[in-house]
């Protein structure tokens, strides 16, 4: 998400889709874009192009995210165009036993959301067959500016809430399968 930022995406969508043992995660972006050399060396965590961090020799997310997928099991795949955008989809097989616990998405989203910088972010969250959307700009006009503690506040329980609607759907769902 950040280095969607970086490369000036105007509009981000990301989509968590999350049932049937598997977490799956689409990011794409309408920003600068990577050529193919640049794609293949995105993976190398030994390689940065420094242009948006100076002094920083590494650049580990997209490597440990694809080792992390890969490691159990999962798939994971990007695609770039220079000019056009990228995008990045990873499935988590919830049932590995290495599988890393989901976490607190609602926090993640809340940090997400409140990222400085001009972008547009659609977020798109189901849950075994239910869900909400989300869009950044839908968030600031009811908000405000999404960098004062008290619109963050507001921000985190209205996630928190559709977050905590998507867990008893799910628990009323698994007790009427009993």
């Amino acid at each position: 998400m950040q280095n969607s930022i970086e490369a000036d995406a105007g509009t981000i969508d990301l989509q968590i889709d999350e049932g049937d043992g598997a977490v799956r995660v689409v990011l794409q972006d309408d920003g600068c874009g990577m050529d193919e050399d640049t794609l293949a060396r995105a993976l190398d965590p030994f390689f940065t192009d420094g242009a948006k961090h100076p002094g920083r020799a590494v650049g580990l997310g997209l490597p440990f995210l694809r080792q992390m997928v890969e490691s159990i099991d999962g798939s994971f795949d990007i695609a770039s165009n220079r000019g056009v955008g990228t995008r990045i989809e990873f499935v988590l097989p919830t049932e590995h036993i290495d599988a890393p616990p989901v976490g607190s998405l609602s926090g993640v989203l809340q940090q997400l959301f409140c990222f400085t910088g001009e972008y547009e972010l659609n977020v798109v969250r189901n849950r075994d067959g239910d869900g909400y959307e989300l869009q950044r700009s839908a968030l600031r006009d009811a908000l405000g500016e999404l960098d004062t503690a008290g619109s963050q506040s507001l921000l985190a329980e209205y996630i928190s809430s559709q977050e905590e609607s998507l867990e008893d759907n799910a628990g009323e769902a698994r007790k009427w399968q009993r």
